[in-house]
């Protein structure tokens, strides 16, 4: 059945694709993630994919991890409608980093669980977004080591003349699987010198409806309603779930808000203030609504607290520094990070209430010198620091009253600060080189003394250490149309406080506790990437890739004051840790293929295969949890002056019982099961049509048409199903 599914994908592919428009893929594209400086795509080894504000928003994706998925190339992973942890070449989480308009977003508390962090960005103040596939560790620093994810924001726009010029753009979107309601406006106005613009989106999403037919291990045959009766007493209702298609409680509201000013003083100088603030409401954790203990719901309630993401930015550029630059930027940030963890057991009066806020400090200076024709330097050095503070509350819902209980992380100070250098030479017109080497050191200062509980060692400990990272390729375009591209590039995550002073339940039965002696992890990439352009029809590109993870930071038995195992939560729990315990090896290839037809027609596809092993603690291999089976999206499309229509689909291979990771053998609750009972994640495929039209005067109307098979189904490692049948229609009125 496997190879059945394969076959037929195989043969899929070149005929359908997604949106041209959602992937700007060209060998003369300008990319500018690789060194945090707009370059030609063809002076830069490794492989970056870039989308576009215009092409995004003609799927109007509903997150930013839904925009990052378009790509086909980016996996994502959701254990709740609001949510979207994306995967990319095996990696996940804090082994990947988000930069947003050059500032790095990852912070202290950046887990090795999946998160949703990657939401709290606004898809419609997205001007660009570029995929950095591999370690980026010396443009980056830690974190970098799957890739990064640099998102560029909607830039206010300078007049030409004498007369002011404004702008702007409004939408109305909603979709059908969820009740979605979302409005969006963005307007902005320039004079020669100054530049003000303001972005504000809204949105509402309903519990969301899964497909009708598929795996019956999806459905959710209860909903649990908590509550307090009339004489005052807990009553925690277990109903059964009239509709099998309705996934509850996982609606949920956010809001986004994004003001910009920008001021030129002269032709070489540019400065530019922006405020970012991002908002949800709780919203349900909705793989853990499905856990069950002695035959009924272990949770009665279960859910994220409002997340929330402000960040104040300052940024300066300077063009023209003479003997020491030819271009500055420098960009100093402060952002702020609320989030907590809101959980109560069935029929238990305690409701426990985790929350945590850290301000992350950065300041980043970054150089670029043309030292000759043919070489140009960059160099830069970034400072950050976070500080984390963390509580924990146990309320009892009868009576209100509250008492401290253990915060899942001690008060910490976390910093890193580096150097790095990265250097193009043009050898000669069809051969150029890049290489660089990055320096950093970190430190972590924890305080256990304000945790909320003991610790078998000194409350107050503190780590530090140092590493070097660096990279080295060529491009090599033998004749017009050819591409081949070699890299090697190593990177390194440096422990954070998640890492290093977490106390909290990662599965049932098992407790993870801090453990403060954890060293840096450290991946080597190589890679070798081969383009093609076929005339003005066709363009293809395929990557192959090999990483190999030393030092690996992953989740062990351990013992804590001496034990096993320790009473948590009310129940005697196996005692676990992070620990550097393992290697990984993940390997795979990636290819892209974008064709046009008679002026009007086109095809695209993007597919990912991908493998991975990682060393389990008695010595045994196990595949790598966060790598995904084959996935991909294709498309076949009709664009001619204003209206657009396309089919699409997008696809997953399955995961068998004997390929799933051992972490994820667990986790029965949210995979369907085979004929022996085991978990393991179906392969599937939707089918989707959608259609836009410009209109005279600015106006635009989108609708897509979603898996029209309405089929249920789960993308691998997700705790919630994807939508069934669903209409999405929007309106765009652009000034």
């Amino acid at each position: 059945m496997k190879n059945t599914i394969l076959s037929f994908l195989c043969a899929l592919l070149p005929f359908v694709g997604f949106a041209q428009d959602s992937l700007d893929y060209n060998l003369n594209d300008f990319v500018f993630s690789a060194s945090r400086w707009c370059r030609h795509s063809e002076s830069q080894p490794v492989k970056v994919t870039r989308i576009s504000f215009e092409g995004a928003n003609v799927f109007n994706p509903q997150t930013a991890a839904d925009m990052l998925g378009l790509t086909g190339e980016v996996f994502i992973q959701k254990s709740q409608y609001g949510g979207g942890s994306p995967m990319i070449r095996g990696f996940a989480t804090n082994r990947l980093l988000y930069s947003i308009d050059g500032v790095r977003m990852n912070s202290a508390i950046f887990r090795a669980g999946n998160i949703q962090n990657v939401i709290s960005l606004d898809p419609f103040a997205i001007e660009e977004t570029e995929v950095l596939f591999g370690p980026g560790a010396v443009s980056y620093g830690s974190d970098a080591i799957g890739g990064a994810m640099v998102f560029k924001t909607l830039q206010p726009c300078l007049a030409t003349g004498e007369r002011p010029v404004a702008y702007g753009s409004a939408t109305v979107r909603t979709a059908t699987a969820s009740n979605e309601l979302t409005a969006h406006v963005h307007a902005g106005v320039g004079w020669k010198r100054l530049a003000l613009l303001t972005s504000f989106t809204t949105s509402s999403f309903d519990d969301l409806e899964q497909g009708l037919h598929g795996p019956e291990e999806y459905i959710m045959p209860y909903i649990v309603v908590p509550g307090i009766n009339a004489d005052g007493e807990l009553e925690d209702r277990v109903v059964a779930n009239g509709d099998k298609r309705r996934q509850s409680p996982s609606g949920y509201k956010q809001h986004n808000f994004m003001q910009k000013v920008r001021y030129a003083p002269t032709a070489e100088w540019n400065l530019e203030y922006a405020f970012h603030f991002s908002e949800t409401s709780e919203y349900a954790r909705y793989d853990r609504h499905q856990r069950v203990r002695d035959g009924l719901p272990r949770y009665a309630e279960w859910s994220y607290g409002p997340q929330k993401w402000m960040m104040n930015h300052l940024r300066v550029e300077h063009v023209g520094g003479g003997a020491v630059y030819d271009s500055l930027r420098v960009n100093l940030a402060l952002q702020r990070f609320e989030e907590s963890r809101i959980s109560r057991d069935l029929n238990k009066p305690t409701r426990e209430t985790q929350s945590e806020k850290v301000d992350a400090w950065s300041a980043n200076v970054d150089f670029l010198k043309e030292l000759s024709d043919d070489i140009t330097l960059f160099y830069g050095a970034e400072y950050v620091q976070n500080n984390v503070r963390s509580k924990g509350v146990a309320t009892d819902v009868l009576t209100g009253a509250d008492e401290p209980m253990a915060a899942r992380y001690p008060k910490a100070r976390w910093y890193s600060a580096g150097v790095y250098a990265q250097a193009e030479w043009h050898i000669t017109n069809r051969l150029n080189a890049a290489a660089g080497v990055r320096y950093n050191h970190y430190g972590i200062d924890n305080d256990f003394s304000t945790a909320g509980y003991d610790v078998p060692f000194a409350p107050k400990q503190s780590a530090s250490a140092g590493s070097v990272s660096g990279n080295i390729g060529v491009n090599w375009r033998p004749v017009a149309g050819w591409l081949f591209r070699v890299n090697y590039a190593r990177g390194f995550r440096a422990p954070n406080v998640d890492d290093m002073g977490k106390l909290f339940d990662s599965v049932d039965g098992c407790v993870t506790v801090p453990n403060p002696s954890l060293k840096p992890e450290y991946a080597d990439n190589f890679e070798i990437g081969i383009a093609k352009r076929f005339g003005s029809f066709l363009t293809a590109d395929v990557t192959a890739y090999y990483t190999h993870l030393d030092n690996a930071i992953v989740r062990r038995d351990y013992t804590f004051d001496g034990s096993p195992t320790m009473e948590y939560g009310g129940e005697v729990c196996r005692v676990q840790a992070l620990q550097n315990a393992a290697v990984a090896n993940v390997w795979g290839v990636q290819a892209a293929v974008d064709a046009r037809f008679a002026k009007w027609f086109y095809a695209n596809a993007r597919v990912s295969w991908q493998r991975g092993r990682e060393e389990l603690d008695n010595g045994d291999e196990s595949p790598s949890r966060h790598v995904a089976p084959l996935f991909g999206r294709a498309a076949i499309g009709y664009k001619c002056d204003r209206l657009t229509v396309e089919a699409f689909t997008a696809f997953q291979a399955d995961c068998s019982a004997d390929d799933m990771p051992e972490e994820e053998k667990e986790k029965t609750e949210f995979y369907a099961l085979d004929k022996d009972g085991n978990a393991y994640s179906p392969a599937w495929l939707t089918l989707n049509v959608r259609a836009s039209y410009r209109f005279a005067g600015g106006l635009s109307l989108n609708a897509t048409f979603e898996n029209l098979t309405d089929r249920r189904y789960r993308p691998y490692s997700c705790g919630i199903s994807a939508p069934g049948r669903n209409m999405t229609v929007s309106v765009t009125y652009n000034l």
